[in-house]
């Protein structure tokens, strides 16, 4: 079946061959049996379902996505996100109240017949049993500029995990702190993995939820600095809804999800407290 995908706004992983399209249908459209409109976030759910019309001028169309928690095709190398990301697993045991990932699916899930790829995006990798993981570093061994986006979770890592990250061409490894009561499980893993360098170690840092205050924001994304780690903030967004945050917010999240600012700024602060 030749299938059409479209996406309503285009990342860093919205596969670009030639039956991947973002946005309405162009004025030259290819032969195809059908249309999936794929939606990763709920406030891109409205502009999915005007796409969906747009194209079913044309082809017969279905809606879905993470957004529209619709998941399984999802998984599908390379049909909806770009061939080199792999899902080993999905789902996450934890409950965050912020997150999404427990609430749209499930407890943690493994994948027995994931692709091959260099990057990661599992919620939580760390979760899953042994034998799996095992599996997942035997697949990676060998490739190169390898990426664990979706997360490693800092209160799980052990030494044992840290041997098998040694033993692979690490791009770098996300982890997640997104609460200040996490800092200080982070600080164990900076620990253990002080042979990498911060480059290498990333960190989610959500900013913005419960009320938390831009001082609050700062004082945690420096935490997260002095832990070992390059902070890598995110403006939080309710489910149903898109928070129009100022331009204070706005700021803090550029600058610290920008490596090469922060160094300046953290070099600065470093150099004042000194004098």
């Amino acid at each position: 079946m030749e299938i059409i995908r479209v996406f309503p706004r285009r990342t860093k992983w919205t596969p670009i061959d030639n039956m991947a399209f973002v946005g309405d249908p162009p004025m030259i459209r290819p032969k195809a049996d059908i249309v999936h409109v794929s939606c990763c976030f709920t406030w891109d759910k409205e502009r999915a379902e005007r796409l969906a019309k747009a194209w079913g001028q044309y082809y017969p169309v279905e809606i879905g996505g993470p957004a529209f928690d619709a998941y399984p095709s999802e998984f599908v190398p390379g049909r909806y996100i770009s061939h080199g990301a792999t899902f080993t697993s999905w789902g996450c045991n934890n409950q965050c109240p912020w997150c999404l990932a427990w609430r749209r699916e499930g407890k943690i899930r493994e994948n027995q017949s994931f692709a091959e790829g260099n990057t990661i995006q599992d919620n939580n990798l760390l979760q899953c049993n042994k034998s799996h993981t095992d599996k997942v570093f035997q697949m990676l061994r060998g490739k190169r500029l390898i990426s664990f986006t979706g997360g490693l979770d800092a209160r799980l890592l052990k030494w044992i995990d840290v041997e098998e990250l040694r033993s692979l061409d690490i791009y770098q490894m996300f982890f997640a702190c997104d609460s200040k009561g996490e800092i200080y499980s982070l600080r164990n893993a900076g620990d253990l993995l002080k042979d990498f360098p911060r480059d290498k170690k990333r960190c989610y840092v959500l900013l913005g939820f419960n009320h938390q205050t831009l001082d609050q924001a700062k004082a945690h994304l420096e935490d997260v600095w002095y832990a070992g780690f390059m902070p890598f903030a995110q403006l939080y967004q309710p489910p149903e809804q898109r928070i129009n945050y100022s331009k204070e917010w706005r700021d803090i999240a550029r600058i610290w999800s920008r490596p090469a600012i922060m160094k300046t700024i953290m070099k600065n602060e470093a150099k004042h407290t000194v004098i």
